[in-house]
């Protein structure tokens, strides 16, 4: 009777088709309502809202039939997240998810992965995208026959969008991750790129990015155990591709994931992300299945390890909060690599029938497997010392909300007052010149601090800290984050200024001011003779005397969170 339920009634789409089919959004959340009517251990659920009004969904496995969060973590389970279809048009997870979800569920060998850990998935996370269906927008992908479009209905790329969270999407993801707090999240992918003989390869969290007390464990157990039996499995596993010079010969460098991404972002908060890539010109079925492997043997280690996993994640959540020292800037460390086994296809050339130039093809009639340098080492490149707390103006609505969202520690100033603060000034940046995921988003930026003292007002908030969400209130409250609120344009009215002058009314007051000021005089007169352009532009002359002036606005470019060094600071 159970094995005609799976033959039958609980087969997938995509095995009822010819290996070549992904399954439609009705069809994914339909599956899932008949395996919550089923199981006792099954409960679908949903959160929020989409950009479309639809919710998001969510499956959760438990096999004590425990659904809340807060009671499943007394019982010293681990909990896994899986996100699948953040890009619709790679939607080999949500097809291996559905058939993952019902065989922990029906065969009785595998009931015993959910003795330790509740997995919790989301079917579909882009559901505008996965609705927007077609068979085109994939140009280099090999299958499935349809699949759905990358960006959302609002254009974004889920997949940018973890901690600028302009998305319902991503605003409902957190919602869902801070609730549920998952030691180990999936986010399932396809890639793009080279070619090689893999089905898989697979995105794990920066091990020097990661907390150590948890890169140890992805480094020397995690990984070698989970590619191991991948390799068992039939499905070998190699490191993401990202060659330095084209091709995967010239060595690989590893995906650093800053904050904007899904593993990125959970590293944050000291949860180890795995994304797996199955290879575009794979067929669909293999890349299907390869993820379904992928899934069973992560829960497999992570069940067996549950009691290691969580006091690895206690242990970084404790150091966290104690951490003094924060990195907001990474570079390759371009001298330290390891050898590594790989499987590829040799690289060769031929005219272009488009071009006539030389063009690049994979020969697979000439497969190697040779060893390539594997650069998965980067570097501190700008490093702060945290201060004892930030004060956040409550005028920045904006970023408190997502601060709220990820479940930040604040404290509302309980009247208003005057607290001396460092604060900091923009000096310099750049700015991207076109538009990305919405923003036209900074980078390089460079600061100078001062010791204020500022008047704050009641509801303004204070974060102190000393909790484990600290990464990520340093990475987005420093303006030096590569991922910062002050790089995603959160904070772009402080870089214009509101009050100015009338040349031919300051003429006077900068005379004025120079006749007064001996020391400014000699340092106008320096700047003129060792700069010829400002020698010769009048109003460059006239601004730079009114920067030196009380008339010059303090405010411009001063960043309006402010950093309190000591506890002192607060009496």
């Amino acid at each position: 009777m159970l094995m005609n339920l799976i033959d039958n009634d609980l087969r997938t789409p995509f095995e009822k088709g010819n290996g070549n089919q992904s399954t439609t959004y009705q069809e994914c959340i339909s599956y899932y309502e008949k395996l919550d009517g089923l199981y006792n251990e099954a409960k679908l659920t949903t959160y929020g809202t989409t950009s479309i009004g639809k919710p998001l969904h969510l499956m959760i496995l438990s096999r004590d039939k425990i659904f809340d969060p807060v009671q499943i973590r007394k019982t010293n389970k681990r909990i896994l997240l899986i996100n699948n279809g953040i890009h619709p048009g790679e939607p080999d997870g949500i097809d291996a998810s559905m058939m993952f979800a019902r065989d922990i569920l029906v065969k009785k060998d595998l009931q015993s992965l959910l003795d330790h850990v509740v997995i919790i998935i989301i079917p579909v996370y882009n559901v505008s995208g996965m609705l927007n269906r077609g068979s085109s927008s994939r140009a280099n992908q090999n299958g499935p026959e349809e699949y759905g479009f990358r960006g959302t209905a609002q254009n974004y790329d889920l997949n940018r969008d973890f901690v600028k969270c302009d998305s319902r999407e991503a605003q409902t993801f957190t919602q869902i991750f801070q609730e549920w707090k998952p030691e180990i999240f999936i986010d399932t992918h396809v890639s793009d790129g080279a070619d090689y003989q893999y089905t898989m390869t697979l995105i794990s969290t920066q091990p020097d990015k990661l907390n150590p007390t948890l890169s140890a464990y992805q480094e020397k157990v995690l990984l070698p155990d989970l590619n191991a039996a991948m390799k068992d499995a039939g499905y070998e596993v190699t490191p993401y591709v990202n060659p330095i010079n084209t091709t995967p010969d010239s060595g690989i460098v590893a995906f650093l994931e800053t904050p904007r991404f899904s593993t990125g972002y959970a590293a944050l908060f000291n949860c180890i992300g795995m994304m797996p890539e199955t290879h575009m010109l794979k067929p669909y079925k293999a890349r299907v299945f390869s993820t379904y492997h992928l899934l069973m043997e992560v829960t497999r280690i992570i069940n067996r390890d549950y009691l290691q996993v969580g006091e690895n994640k206690e242990s970084a959540d404790l150091k966290v909060s104690q951490q003094k020292e924060f990195a907001l800037q990474w570079n390759l460390d371009e001298n330290n690599f390891s050898l590594i086994p790989f499987k590829g296809f040799t690289a060769e050339y031929r005219p272009s029938e488009v071009s006539g130039q030389p063009r690049l093809y994979y020969n697979k009639s000439l497969p190697y497997e040779q060893q390539v340098k594997y650069f998965n080492h980067y570097t501190a490149s700008e490093i702060i010392e945290k201060p004892f707390g930030y004060i956040v103006p409550q005028a920045w609505e904006q970023v408190i909300r997502r601060l709220t969202l990820n479940g930040v520690q604040m404290v509302p100033l309980s009247k208003d007052t005057f607290i001396k603060a460092q604060v900091y000034y923009i000096d310099t940046f750049n700015t991207s010149k076109e538009a990305y995921e919405g923003h036209y988003i900074h980078s390089k930026v460079t600061v100078h601090s001062e010791e204020q003292t500022f008047p704050f007002f009641q509801g303004d908030y204070l974060i102190p800290l000393d909790q484990p969400a600290n990464r990520y209130i340093v990475e987005m409250l420093e303006p030096q984050g590569v991922d910062s609120y002050f790089a995603w344009n959160f904070f772009d009215p402080i870089l214009m200024e509101k009050e100015y002058f009338s040349d031919y009314v300051w003429e006077e007051k900068a005379a004025e001011l120079l006749k007064e000021n001996a020391s400014l005089k000699n340092i106008f007169e320096n700047k003129k003779i060792q700069d010829i352009s400002f020698a010769k532009d009048q109003e460059a002359q006239l601004y730079f005397i009114y920067t030196h002036s009380t008339n010059y606005e303090k405010s411009y470019r001063r960043y309006p969170v402010v950093r309190i060094i000591d506890e002192s600071g607060l009496k």
